[in-house]
This record gives C-alpha cells, sequence and structure tokens, in this order.
C-alpha cells in the first residue's frame, strides 16, 4: 500500500513537473497587415500599444517575412513549415492537401489541447472538408472560410454559420480565452491559432476607434480602389477615409490582443506561453503609403512579405532583444516540434527551427528564404478534392460570381514542364536577394539586392555583381525543382 502511494505520489509529482516545462502556445495572425503598420516600426497614424509593448518585453523581430505575398499560401506555410507551392496552395482561394501534417496534428501527439478560431482559408471549414480544422488536428474550432467585418458568420466546430454580433477581433479573443480556460481546467497544454479578420478590407470599425483617425480624410484625398461593404462590390474612395477604417480595425485588434495578454497573466499562465504575431503579407495597395520598402501584397518586394513578427515567453525570453535574423511563417512548425519534443515530419520542411533565436544564440539564418507565385494555378486539371467538399459556407462582405461565400480549388499536377518553373520568384541568402520576373517579350528581367546597404531595393546590382546573381539563381531552381516534385504528390508515397 504504501509503495503503490508512493508511486502515485511520484507519478503526480512527474506529471506537474512536465506540465510546468511545457509551455503553452499561442499563435496570432493579422490579415494583410504589413511591416510598417504599428507603432514601434515608427507609423506616422496608426496607434497599437499593445503590440509596441510586447516588442519593448519580448523578441522583436524585425525581419519577419510571410512565405508569400497572399493569404492562403502563407496560411498553408504557417501550419505545415513547408512551401504553398509543395501543396498546390497558389493563392489565394487554393486549399491544401488532406496528406499535410499541420502543427496541430504533432501538437496533438505532444498532448496538447488544439483550437482554431477565426480565418482558416486554406480550404472550406464545414464538417464534412477534409482539410477542415477538425480533419486537419485541431479539437475544437470557431472558424470562417475566408475574411470578416463586424458581426462575423462564424462556423463552431464544422457546423452552419452563425452571427456573432460585435466587433471580430474581440469576438475571437473572448472564445480563445473560453478554449484557454477549459484547458486549465483539464490540466492540459493548449495550442491556439488566432487569425483575425482584421485589417483585410472591406473596413469597419467602432465609432470610438475611428474618432483616433479623424484626421486622415483631410490628408490623403487620392482615390483608391476597394470593396463596398454597401454592394459587395468594388468601389473606389479617398484613401483618408479607408485609412481611418483601416487603423481603426488595427487598432481593435490590438485591444483584443491586450485583453489575452491581461488574462493570461491573471490566470497566472504568461510566464509559460509563447503568445506570437504576425501578419499574413504585405499590406495591401489601397492602404500603402509607400515607405519604407518596395512593394505591396502580391509582389516578391519587401513590401510584399515583411510583416510584424512578435513572440512573448517570459519564462525563455526573460529579457526584451531585437534580432535582424530573418525568419519566416515555414519556421513555425519546426520550432514548435523543436520545442515539444516532436519528430519533423518526413518530408522536406522549408522553415528552420529557431529556438537558437529564441535563445539569442542565432546571428544569422542557415538557409536561403524563398519567394515564389507560380503560374501552375491558371491551368487546371483533375480537382484534388471533390469540388463538392471545397464549397464554403460561411458568407462575407465581398461578392465573388455572384455569391457571398467562397470555395476552394486544389488540382493534381502529375507531370512537370519546363513552364512550371515560370512566376514571379526571390531568393534571400544572406544580405543578397534576387527577384526574377517574366516580361510580355524577351528574357526574363532579374534584380539584385544588397538588403543590407538597400532595404528599400532601389538599387539593381545585376551588372556590377553577376557572379552572385547566376549562384542564387541556380540555388532557386534547384529548390524550385524540390517543391514541384512535392507537387506531384511523391512526398505522400515515403
Amino acid at each position: 500500500m504504501k509503495t503503490s502511494l508512493l508511486l502515485s505520489l511520484c507519478l503526480t509529482a512527474c506529471c506537474a513537473a512536465l506540465q510546468a516545462a511545457t509551455p503553452n502556445i499561442i499563435l496570432m495572425m493579422g490579415d494583410d497587415h504589413g511591416w510598417e503598420e504599428t507603432g514601434y516600426h515608427g507609423h506616422p497614424h496608426v496607434k497599437t500599444p499593445v503590440l509596441d509593448e510586447m516588442a519593448a518585453t519580448g523578441l522583436r523581430m524585425d525581419r519577419f517575412h510571410s512565405a508569400h505575398p497572399s493569404c492562403s499560401p502563407t496560411r498553408a506555410s504557417f501550419l505545415t513549415g513547408r512551401h504553398p507551392n509543395r501543396m498546390g496552395t497558389f493563392a489565394p482561394g487554393w486549399s491544401f492537401r488532406p496528406e499535410e501534417i499541420t502543427s496541430a496534428h504533432l501538437l496533438s501527439q505532444a498532448g496538447y489541447h488544439c483550437g482554431h478560431f477565426g480565418k482558416w482559408h486554406v480550404g472550406a471549414v464545414k464538417k464534412e472538408s477534409p482539410v477542415s480544422p477538425l480533419s486537419m488536428g485541431f479539437h475544437e474550432c470557431l472558424s470562417h472560410d475566408n475574411f470578416f467585418e463586424l458581426n462575423p458568420a462564424l462556423s463552431r466546430n464544422g457546423g452552419p454559420p452563425q452571427v456573432f454580433k460585435g466587433e471580430s477581433s474581440a469576438i475571437l479573443i473572448d472564445e480563445a480565452i473560453r478554449f484557454i480556460d477549459s484547458a486549465k481546467q483539464s490540466r492540459k497544454p493548449f495550442f491556439t491559432i488566432v487569425w483575425f479578420g482584421s485589417p483585410h478590407e472591406p473596413y469597419s470599425g467602432l465609432p470610438a476607434d475611428l474618432a483616433l483617425y479623424d484626421d486622415l480624410p483631410a490628408k490623403y484625398t487620392k482615390k483608391v480602389k476597394l470593396t463596398s461593404n454597401e454592394t459587395g462590390g468594388p468601389t473606389q474612395r479617398p484613401q483618408g477615409e479607408v485609412l481611418r477604417e483601416r487603423y481603426a480595425e488595427i487598432t481593435a485588434m490590438d485591444r483584443a490582443i491586450g485583453t489575452l495578454r491581461k488574462h493570461l497573466a491573471k490566470q497566472g499562465l504568461r510566464d509559460n506561453t509563447l503568445l506570437f504575431y504576425c501578419g499574413d503579407n504585405g499590406t495591401s495597395a489601397d492602404a500603402a503609403l509607400g515607405f519604407p520598402h518596395r512593394g505591396v501584397k502580391g509582389q516578391v518586394y519587401e513590401g510584399g512579405t515583411l510583416v510584424p513578427g512578435l513572440i512573448e515567453w517570459p519564462a525563455r525570453i526573460p529579457q526584451p532583444r531585437t534580432t535582424s535574423v530573418r525568419a519566416t511563417t515555414s519556421d513555425l512548425l519546426p520550432t514548435l516540434a523543436a520545442i515539444t519534443g516532436q519528430p519533423l515530419p518526413n518530408r522536406p520542411i522549408d522553415g528552420i527551427d529557431l529556438t537558437p533565436l529564441l535563445d539569442g544564440k542565432m546571428t544569422e539564418r542557415s538557409k536561403p528564404l524563398y519567394v515564389w507565385e507560380c503560374n501552375i494555378g491558371k491551368s487546371k486539371g483533375e480537382p484534388y478534392i471533390d469540388p463538392k467538399l471545397q464549397q464554403g459556407t460561411t458568407p462575407l462582405a465581398k461578392m465573388a460570381g455572384g455569391k457571398a461565400t467562397r470555395d476552394f480549388s486544389n488540382f493534381r499536377h502529375p507531370t512537370i514542364t519546363d513552364a512550371d518553373y515560370l512566376g514571379p520568384r526571390a531568393i534571400i541568402d544572406g544580405h543578397f536577394k534576387l527577384v526574377i520576373h517574366e516580361q510580355n517579350k524577351g528574357d526574363p528581367k532579374h534584380e539584385l539586392f544588397d538588403l543590407q546597404s538597400d532595404p528599400a531595393e532601389k538599387t539593381n546590382l545585376i551588372e556590377q555583381q553577376p557572379a552572385t546573381a547566376e549562384k542564387l539563381q541556380t540555388q532557386l531552381h534547384e529548390w524550385q525543382r524540390s517543391v514541384l516534385h512535392s507537387l506531384t504528390g511523391a512526398d505522400y508515397q515515403q
């Protein structure tokens, strides 16, 4: 009896120690939130006091990239650690594939309770979908097929959409807090993904948040293109009005993140919770002010992929630090695998383990960053998933083809041709970046930039340093070969 009691006490102590050593993990992402749109990066207007505080107390990553300059592809990389073209997620509205292994799969194996809240956009969220959050490793979800504004329609655990009244960022954080509290009560570590619908257009804000930016309509009067909240179709409006609403959304999102941080502190969870925030691509064209980087959402220049990147984890990052080491959304899965002791999936992984960066031991990136908007998606083949299972259910303000919902695509690519290597693409290795664009006539356009001395990508060094450009082009092409091999489905046959 004494032996049995002793074993029981030892087991309890071991479980408590393991739980204390295992961090809770919360990964947050804004929608179209570019690098410059934060107070800590010196934006002249937008107010982000909570993100500014995170930057001042945690690990501030000043060269954090989305893996793609648009939405669905970046989300696929975020979940899998792989470039989205490997799984046919070429552009917004393209799903990933059921055989992909996500961070939720890995963390479920590590004993985590996994929840997804907000934008999904890598497949339909309904229960029947083989690429819904519940199908891809999450235990609970309150999700949307695409983006959303005030009073969003969201699907709980794959069910029919319900309208939730209120500001969308606050709604998601309230749901995430409920999930976190439930996991804590069950004595399980939690893995929580919160993908906000803000600040993606069309914009809408609460009166108090809008009032913070009442001076902007007079300052920016040029017309920009975006979606009308009233009709769901395209419209043009003065940029100052658009920025007023966009920045109101960013401020509301920032405040919701503050609510979460306060709750973690109140529950005694903040010290051993890894709290992460980034954007999914650069600032959209309607809102871009033209500084400090070249390009916007949808382009392979720095302005298309540089986004805010912040980590708080007081137990492991006790002192604030700023790093210029380049990192990307593809790094999240290998980093989480290292933190939780899970083996990486047996397939090509494009991201790297950032735990040395968390510990202040990484001074440069160990492998290049690649960006590629391939043209393959323009030629469709046999559907990878039954199109009926790819039909979305959650409505949004923006109409497409007369519909307020969104459907998804993914196609089989059993053979690869030379044309499949085309599309805007770039490689960053060290401080050099090679950009390649096809042109309507003639050879592709090549640009070489030294990002250390020219972060705005203004000076093309292709004539001065042809050997560097040739080396980078060879690296890029070899990487593309690997990606296209994955696209055929070969990785799933291992």
